[in-house]
């Protein structure tokens, strides 16, 4: 196990393209650690160069202490999953998790030691006779995790390992994953772009955007006190609504949108003093889906119109809209409107975000 130490890394092409702009974080020895954002945003490169296999433009990288900046690849003591499995077809599953260990000269009976651990611990052990061409998706997702785990490095790189699995079998290697991090406890670095794979893997996660860092923190701090709109935009399925209007005080807070339609704020309690200097001036507002529910006509209630209704089970979104505004709410399937005509929401004030309409900062 080690820890993973980077201070302002930066990668710039031959073009001039910035892929990575002055990323600085540590992982601590044996986190589980993701980083995540849309395609393009520079994760894929940036778990690229903690392997050596792109080079760093500027800045320094740290795995235990030791800068790795000019450290071959297969020196630095990692092990990389890629998104493909990459299994030799003509080898089996024990000769594919062998042979790292064999172009590395290791000794057949340890290498024999390594496999039957990895298989064990995979549970592959029935299929180590099998060619990657009998295996499921699954299964041969599992064989490359293994190629890693028999090599017992000090750190692990995945780079969207379960991209090509369908959606239960992802479900699954999601669960496996996190079963062997909290057995085998060594330091992960985890690249995705989907966020339920971030929210429930990740011990922390590192937002990026654009080759920035957006945030790093806890799955439920970023949900709950997201640093910008990007990432109050980027988590959450459905997306937290974002309304853009202008603030105003008038018996209560309300935020006037550009139609002349009005949001009833009420009191806000929690965020009165933080949005004070706020008044007449141009915000944006979010709201979470599940934050906005149903309730009985009244005042200070916001009224929208029902426009699709998606039963999905266990909950149900309301496609909703407000003047010119699309909003959702996430609500139980008890709570199912009319298919169509008017519904009165309301929602908890503290739990309403703030963000700065020009810069996207969080209003705290």
């Amino acid at each position: 196990m080690a820890t993973v130490s980077l201070e302002q890394i930066r990668k710039v092409y031959p073009n001039g393209h910035v892929g990575v702009e002055e990323a600085s974080f540590a992982i601590k020895d044996g986190e589980l650690l993701v980083l995540v954002g849309p395609s393009g945003c520079g994760k894929t490169t940036l778990l690229r160069m903690i392997a050596g296999l792109e080079s760093i433009s500027s800045g320094t990288l740290r795995i235990d202490g030791h800068v790795v900046n000019d450290v071959a690849p297969k020196d630095r003591d990692v092990a990389m999953v890629f998104q493909n499995y990459a299994l030799y077809p003509h080898m089996t599953v024990a000769e594919n998790l062998g042979f790292g260990l064999q172009l590395r000269g290791k000794p057949k009976d340890e290498i024999a030691r390594r496999v039957h651990d990895a298989a064990r611990l995979l549970e592959l052990e029935h299929r180590l006779d099998a060619r990657p061409a009998a295996l499921s998706g699954g299964q041969r997702q599992r064989v490359a995790l293994g190629r890693a785990l028999v090599r017992e490095p000090k750190v692990f790189l995945l780079d969207e390992p379960l991209s090509n699995l369908d959606a239960k079998l992802r479900l699954n290697m999601r669960v496996e994953l996190a079963r062997l991090h909290r057995q085998l406890g060594t330091t992960t670095i985890y690249v995705t772009h989907d966020q339920v794979e971030a929210m429930t893997l990740g011990e922390r996660i590192v937002v990026l955007d654009g080759g920035r860092i957006q945030q790093i923190d806890t799955p439920m701090n970023l949900y709950l006190r997201p640093a910008n709109l990007f990432v109050a935009g980027f988590l959450g399925s459905p997306a937290m609504n974002l309304l853009r209007g202008k603030l105003h005080r008038e018996n209560g807070w309300q935020l006037i949108l550009p139609n002349a339609a009005f949001f009833p704020l009420g009191a806000l309690p929690a965020q009165g003093t933080a949005v004070e200097t706020w008044n007449g001036r141009e915000i944006v507002l979010g709201v979470r889906p599940e934050d906005l529910q149903p309730i009985e006509p009244h005042a200070a209630a916001l009224e929208a119109q029902v426009e699709v209704i998606e039963p999905v089970g266990n909950e149900v979104f309301l496609n909703l809209r407000f003047g010119d505004q699309r909003i959702v709410s996430r609500v139980s399937p008890q709570q199912i409107p009319a298919s169509s005509g008017s519904l009165h929401l309301g929602f908890h004030s503290d739990r309403l975000h703030f963000f700065d309409a020009e810069s996207g900062a969080r209003i705290a």
